[in-house]
């Protein structure tokens, strides 16, 4: 929960920038910890298709750190205090740490599908939510909403087939979705 700020926009009241710079708080969480895995499925991936799948993630990399920056300045706008430690990060976000460690491009893909998946649903409930609330907030998170779905697209676009099907499709975590596309991944200990 956000402590109380000494100050906020114009217009905006403290509670309202209160609740938004929490729900922000937990987007950035979400932006940073995407931001790590995807660098560690760069470091990871291997097998056909590695050069491209590692050439294409550090772009979604460096996007995902300015989408975390853009957020953690919004949180100091409204008055407030971004966190963005590890253990900060860690302690406070509702989802399991990625668990696939050296794997093949369609196997790490699939995980990463699944990333994506929560990530996006979880910025298109908050866009709903800043609808009444703050349209500036809202109108960042559009924004970085659609570079998001962009990303997920390219990733999708390896593990589709003619039909229009995904390899893992009906995949619930990440160990079904690797087993689906084809492969076996460690998991990270």
């Amino acid at each position: 929960m956000a402590s109380k700020s000494k100050y906020t926009v114009p217009g905006m009241d403290e509670a309202a920038a209160s609740r938004v710079a929490d729900r922000l708080q937990d987007r950035l969480n979400a932006l940073l910890d995407l931001s790590l895995t995807l660098k560690h499925v760069h470091w990871n991936v291997v097998g056909p298709n590695f050069i491209g799948v590692h050439q294409m993630l550090d772009p979604q990399v460096d996007a995902v750190r300015a989408m975390a920056d853009a957020v953690a300045e919004r949180i100091a706008t409204l008055g407030f205090e971004p966190w963005g430690t590890p253990g900060y990060i860690a302690k406070h976000r509702s989802w399991d740490d990625y668990s696939i460690g050296r794997a093949g491009t369609l196997e790490h893909l699939a995980a990463l599908d699944l990333a994506y998946n929560g990530l996006v649903a979880d910025h298109r409930k908050a866009i709903e939510e800043f609808d009444d609330l703050d349209l500036v907030t809202q109108d960042l998170l559009i924004g970085q909403n659609e570079q998001l779905e962009l990303f997920q697209w390219f990733v999708r676009a390896h593990l589709e087939d003619s039909s229009g099907q995904l390899r893992h499709a009906g995949a619930n975590t990440e160990q079904e979705a690797t087993q689906a596309a084809g492969g076996d991944a460690s998991v990270n200990q």
